[in-house]
């Protein structure tokens, strides 16, 4: 079977497997596909053994009615219902169920990638660690244009982790290392040129441009996602992102290409975002190639 028609056959398996819901992109290209709908909807309808990369950037839980800092202003940390917290055993019940469906849809030699902060990160850590993952690295998102905190009471939040494991501890996964090593990273004063990439990353946060048509919350640089595809994927893999948000995977994924990507949000606002940043990246192709 060709990798197109691995991934036509992957969006036809989802819509005709159950009886109680026909699911269906709201978008879709042929290297391209957007579901607005529960991420655990939609993974429970993947067959098994069939993802190659998963990155996620699941709710922090975090808004509790705090303040924070955005372009020098106090601002409400709340971002929606969805990044409210239910209580801990709530919260890990929710992580563990669709941490435990991206684990069933990777191949054995699949690898997961999640982000966050002190607020959700240790949960999903231990998760992973319970449903025999393989931890290969957590890695420091240094952010150097981070935010000031306000309150004055605790250290600047200045980074998030990203956990990067492994399906199945014999399986052997992708991991690009020439590419990391001899790669130019100019946005990274941290990286040294032709030496070992290591696990912390300076990386700024999104520019206003990565933000022309609307900004996420908790939007990621795209500077960070194409460096964890790079690094991690192969041409023609299946990568999904069960919390699509503003689509920042799926254009990493454009701009490097011959990569297949599958996005999961309920909003259907991020959505339009996500399909308003692939289609100027098409527009653009198209004009390279005129």
């Amino acid at each position: 079977m060709t990798t197109h028609l691995v991934f036509e056959y992957l969006v036809k398996y989802i819509a005709q497997n159950g009886t109680t819901e026909n699911i269906k992109p709201i978008f879709k290209t042929d290297d391209f596909c957007l579901y607005k709908n529960d991420c655990l909807t939609v993974m429970s309808k993947f067959p098994d053994n069939y993802v190659d990369m998963i990155f996620a950037d699941p709710p922090y839980m975090l808004s509790n009615d705090g303040v924070t800092c955005y372009a020098g202003k106090m601002v409400s940390v709340n971002k929606g219902k969805w990044d409210k917290s239910n209580g801990f055993e709530a919260d890990l019940a929710f992580h563990e169920k669709w941490i435990s469906e991206c684990k069933r849809i990777l191949k054995p030699e699949g690898t997961i990638w999640i982000s966050g902060t002190q607020h959700s990160i240790y949960q999903c850590g231990y998760l992973l660690q319970k449903l025999n993952f393989h931890l290969l690295n957590d890695i420091t998102w240094f952010k150097p244009n981070a935010a000031p905190n306000l309150s004055c009471t605790v250290f600047a939040h200045s980074h998030e982790t990203l956990l990067w494991a492994r399906k199945d501890k014999k399986a052997r996964n992708t991991f690009n290392y020439d590419l990391m090593k001899k790669g130019r990273f100019p946005e990274d004063k941290m990286k040294a040129v032709d030496k070992q990439m290591r696990s912390v990353w300076s990386i700024s946060t999104p520019s206003q441009a990565e933000k022309e048509f609307g900004k996420h919350p908790t939007q990621k640089p795209l500077a960070l996602l194409k460096r964890i595809v790079l690094a991690s994927t192969k041409e023609n893999d299946i990568i999904l992102d069960p919390f699509n948000g503003g689509g920042t995977t799926g254009v990493a994924c454009k701009v490097i290409g011959n990569r297949k990507y599958i996005g999961i949000d309920i909003n259907e606002e991020y959505i339009n975002q996500t399909i308003k940043r692939y289609n100027k990246l098409n527009h653009q192709t198209a004009l390279l190639h005129f």
